[in-house]
């Protein structure tokens, strides 16, 4: 399964929708440089597909909401890829150097956001995917995205990706 970056997003604080960047650093067990949810743990990375965005725009209530890339918080709006179909272990190998594994699919949400009111519900609790970097470098719009399934037996505390 193959796609593209459709769009990078970072923000400086968290809370906010994330601004679209031309390319980005991301750094091995940390996340994206210079955003405000990079760190340690299993949600260094969190990626939507413009598809999921486009096909929930089409439900809103409220028309004066525009889903744009950034606005549900992902780091990488994916086109292409049906990130329905990933499961915790795949790795998403994304240009000539990144590969992220993902680590949880869908998040908790506290309370109703107002895309959620709008919609009756969220995109992120169920089409949102969380990543960890298993190998750092630089992607940027456009650069290809590969799935992989994981190894048979892969132990999931371990690197594979040096």
């Amino acid at each position: 399964m193959t796609g593209r970056i459709f769009s990078i997003n970072v923000s400086e604080n968290r809370n906010e929708p994330k601004k679209m960047v031309p390319c980005a650093s991301l750094k091995r067990d940390f996340g994206i440089m210079g955003d405000a949810h990079a760190g340690p743990g299993i949600r260094q990375v969190s990626l939507m597909s413009i598809e999921d965005m486009e096909k929930a725009e089409a439900m809103l209530v409220l028309k004066e909401i525009e889903l744009k890339p950034g606005i549900f918080a992902e780091n990488i709006t994916t086109e292409g890829v049906d990130l329905s179909r990933l499961k915790v272990g795949n790795l998403i190998k994304i240009g000539t150097e990144v590969v992220l594994r993902v680590e949880k699919i869908g998040k908790d949400c506290s309370s109703p956001c107002r895309i959620g009111q709008s919609l009756g519900d969220c995109l992120m609790p169920k089409k949102g995917i969380f990543a960890s970097v298993e190998k750092e470098g630089t992607i940027k719009i456009f650069d290809k995205i590969e799935i992989e399934k994981p190894m048979i037996g892969l132990n999931h505390n371990k690197p594979i990706y040096k």
